[in-house]
């Protein structure tokens, strides 16, 4: 596939997902989605430890941290599949 059929079918995966509710995904679900989403987005994290850090946001910027290794492209197919099996339910 094109980059433009897989930035395609993100988009479209990313829509999706913003019409659920966070109550219908378990939480390591929205953390593995979260995670998928910043790393096709943003590229790898750079760390900035922030005294402001809260429980949430270290479980957050930890599942971000554990799939950092992988590309922009493969973390947008991560999310592809995720959504995928979420709809397919």
């Amino acid at each position: 596939m094109t980059n433009k059929d897989l930035d395609t079918r993100f988009q479209e995966a990313v829509e999706i997902a913003s019409n659920m509710t966070q109550a219908s995904l378990p939480q390591d679900v929205q953390l593995r989605l979260y995670a998928f989403y910043k790393q096709a987005t943003f590229g790898s994290l750079s760390f900035n430890h922030s005294e402001s850090a809260d429980l949430r946001n270290a479980f957050k910027t930890n599942a971000w941290i554990q799939i950092s290794h992988l590309s922009i492209d493969e973390a947008k197919e991560k999310y592809i599949e995720i959504i995928n099996s979420i709809i397919q339910k």
